[in-house]
């Protein structure tokens, strides 16, 4: 059970694109999502990622009860 899924994203100090609205910010800003889809990694922007929560949300792994 010790498989190792993703890796951790690193910060840069290129330019980061958002993969939906374009926008562009210096480096990797902190308040940005950072996602895997189709084995590529992208970001989304403060404004994106709020639209897109509840689809963000669905692709979580559930959290197990007690």
């Amino acid at each position: 059970m010790n498989q190792k899924t993703y890796e951790q994203a690193e910060l840069t100090t290129d330019d980061t694109e958002c993969a939906q609205c374009g926008a562009t910010a210096e480096g990797t800003p902190a308040t940005w999502t950072c996602t895997i889809a189709n084995g590529t990694r992208q970001h989304l922007c403060d404004t994106c990622t709020r639209a897109s929560l509840r689809v963000i949300e669905s692709h979580l792994d559930p959290v197990p009860t007690r």
